[in-house]
């Protein structure tokens, strides 16, 4: 093989490699960007007996919030708006994989807040902790669908050119 065939076999092999890392989110890309803007949106309504999302994110909300509620504030933030801005924005499998499982996570304990702000007597859960966690839950159904769409990658590492 000329310099030529091992240059552009390497820029090949290059190429393959970023595919491998790489999604194609497509359409997908566009509902979890709407769902991250509603959880957004979630975080600044009312959650606890009139304060928002980001004060009990904060922990500016003394003895209302349990610590349910705080837990899902704070992983409704990191991985339903950072970690997912983050994928988003580098398109990157691993990433995919922890929206995912973290959306996942970050959605049964937005669940669990809601539930437990119905159980506990003279509460009930504001209108943004409901809407964060819907949106949650969307999110997560997305970067698992996203994430377990990966096809099987076969590379033969050892394929010479056709010579002609």
């Amino acid at each position: 093989m000329t310099d030529v065939d091992h240059h552009l076999r390497d820029q090949i092999n290059a190429v393959e490699r970023k595919a491998i890392r790489t999604v194609d989110l497509g359409a997908r890309a566009i509902v979890i960007s709407a769902a991250v803007l509603v959880l957004l949106v979630g975080l600044v309504l009312p959650w606890i007996d009139g304060a928002n999302g980001w004060q009990v994110l904060l922990g500016h909300v003394e003895g209302k919030a349990g610590v349910v509620p705080r837990l899902f504030a704070a992983t409704s933030a990191g991985f339903g708006v950072l970690a997912s801005m983050l994928a988003l924005v580098t398109r990157l499998w691993a990433l995919t994989w922890v929206c995912a499982i973290g959306g996942w996570f970050a959605s049964v304990d937005g669940m669990l807040a809601i539930w437990s702000r119905q159980s506990t007597p003279d509460a009930s859960p504001g209108i943004g902790l409901v809407i964060a966690g819907v949106a949650m839950i969307v999110i997560a159904t997305c970067w698992f669908r996203t994430a377990w769409s990966r096809p099987d990658v076969q590379v033969d590492r050892n394929a010479q050119p056709v010579a002609e």
